[in-house]
């Protein structure tokens, strides 16, 4: 019998950006998605010092990490994406560092307009191959994260 020497993780964790400044966003581990996306709107792209870069708002008002405040990011790629819905769908991605279980990875994350889901992150094997094993009976075995401010 393998054994593994990955961590487990549950169906939803609590995940940390901290190039984002953002703490214990709830998350859902999808192993049938490949990329990972984050809820967003007012995504535009622009021309920053002769290099590609997006705007976009994070989160909802109603969501308690929501500040109203464009974020710019240098732009990753325009990626074609297959959405919930089964439609293809251009959208940009940028790169961050994830941060949840005592791991840090940089990851590439999709902008999305996900006001229509449960969740406002969706992690995708991307994201979670060859570190985490998903137990998909469990929720929330990361340790939750103290509120601080990132630097």
């Amino acid at each position: 019998m393998k054994r593994y020497t990955r961590k487990i993780i549950g169906r939803r964790e609590l995940v940390n950006f901290p190039d984002l400044n953002l703490t214990n966003v709830e998350a859902k581990i999808d192993t049938g998605a490949y990329t990972s996306s984050i809820h967003c709107k007012e995504v535009k792209r622009f021309q920053k010092e002769g290099m590609d870069y997006v705007s976009f708002v994070l989160l909802d008002p109603g969501h308690p990490l929501y500040e109203n405040k464009p974020v710019e990011w240098p732009l990753h790629k325009i990626r074609d994406v297959k959405n919930s819905f089964g439609a293809v769908e251009k959208r940009c991605t940028i790169k961050t560092r994830l941060s949840f279980f005592e791991e840090t990875s940089v990851i590439e994350i999709s902008l999305a307009d996900r006001s229509l889901m449960d969740y406002p992150l969706l992690l995708g094997r991307k994201a979670i191959s060859k570190k985490f094993v998903v137990d998909v009976s469990k929720i929330h075995f990361a340790p939750k994260q103290k509120i601080c401010v990132f630097e």
